[in-house]
This record gives structure tokens, sequence and C-alpha cells, in this order.
């Protein structure tokens, strides 16, 4: 993720307008821009597996599942974020055109460079939301799922996945083998024992 080279803040609204002309996407956050550069396949496999096997998983119900170019505002004047997997059941979201408000699920495929980031100032805006139930870090380079949920209590727990585990998303009923995720996606050995 790069800021905007020329440094000058915008509002939300100059925002919209200006990103519409990009041929990039760009997050949003406390009136800078960030473009979003290209990912590595893996990432990107990982997050066509997930968003694939969601779609199936919630055909037919109220929820509905988006990738990559969905972007979700925290609020109406942002920050706004390009998840790389979203779930969202709130009929609110049923109308959006330019960006998802009510999401349940947000889903992160980590990079090298914008790890640190999504487990930590990302996350912060990503808390939020009234309706989000869960976030998910997938780890690219190694076989590794952490899933965030919101507890009765209103606590965050984590709740990590390896290597043979099943993973469980409450927020939209689905049960499925970590290896799902990872299909297709060339990992060396040694990242797969790590």
């Amino acid at each position: 993720m790069v800021a905007n080279p020329n440094g000058n803040y915008m509002s939300p609204q100059e925002y919209w307008e200006w990103e519409e002309r990009q041929e990039i996407k760009y997050e949003y956050i406390n009136g800078e821009v960030f473009s979003m550069t290209g990912e590595i396949i893996p990432h990107t496999t990982i997050a066509l597996n997930l968003a694939s096997a969601l779609k199936s998983h919630l055909r037919g119900g109220s929820c509905r599942a988006f990738m990559a170019d969905a972007k979700v505002g925290i609020s109406e004047n942002g920050p706004f974020h390009y998840p790389d997997v979203v779930v969202s059941c709130d009929e609110r979201d049923k109308q959006a055109i330019k960006f998802l408000q009510y999401p349940c699920l947000i889903v992160e495929v980590l990079s090298p460079s914008t790890a640190a980031y999504d487990r930590g100032e990302k996350f912060t805006h990503y808390r939020r939301i009234k309706t989000l139930r869960e976030y998910v870090i997938i780890d690219a380079e190694k076989i590794g799922l952490d899933c965030f949920r919101l507890n009765d209590r209103g606590f965050w727990e984590l709740h990590p996945y390896e290597q043979g585990n099943e993973v469980n998303l409450t927020s939209v009923d689905f049960h499925f083998s970590i290896s799902l995720v990872y299909e297709d996606v060339q990992l060396t050995l040694e990242q797969m024992n790590s």
C-alpha cells in the first residue's frame, strides 16, 4: 500500500469523484488515499478459493459474498477499504452501489508489506463496524488462518487454525477444511512446515 504522492488531503466526496477516474483502486483513510498494489498469485488464489466456496455455501440465502473490488466503508465518511473477501447478510447492503457498510465477515489475505497493518490499524477500523462478527486473516506464505470472532460479551477472541484443521466461520455457519483455501497454491515444503 502506497500513499498518494502529492500529500493532498481529500474529503470523502472528493475521493469518490477522484477514484472513479483512476486506473487502480485506492483506499481512503483520514483524508489520504493509498494505492492498492498488485498481489502475488498465491494471494489471489487464496482469496478466490474462499470467495468461491462462500458464494456456493450462501447460494439461495440472504447473505452475499464479494471479493477484491467490493469496497467497505467504516462510516459514510470512511475510512474505505478493499478487503480480499467480504460477506454481508444485512438488507441495507442489498441496494449498495459504491460500498458495503454492514458486513458480518471480512477476510484479508496477508502480504508481507501489509501484514502488520492488516493485523493492527485496519482491524481497529473494522472493529468499528457494528455488524461485523468475524475478521479472518489468512497467511499467503504458509498454511495458517486466524479468525477473530466477537463473543457475546463484546470481546474479540482469536481462533487460530493450522494445517489439518477444520475451520468454522460462525457468522455464516460455514465449516471447511483449511486445505480448501490453499487449493492450487504452491508452497515450499519449508513453508508448509513452518
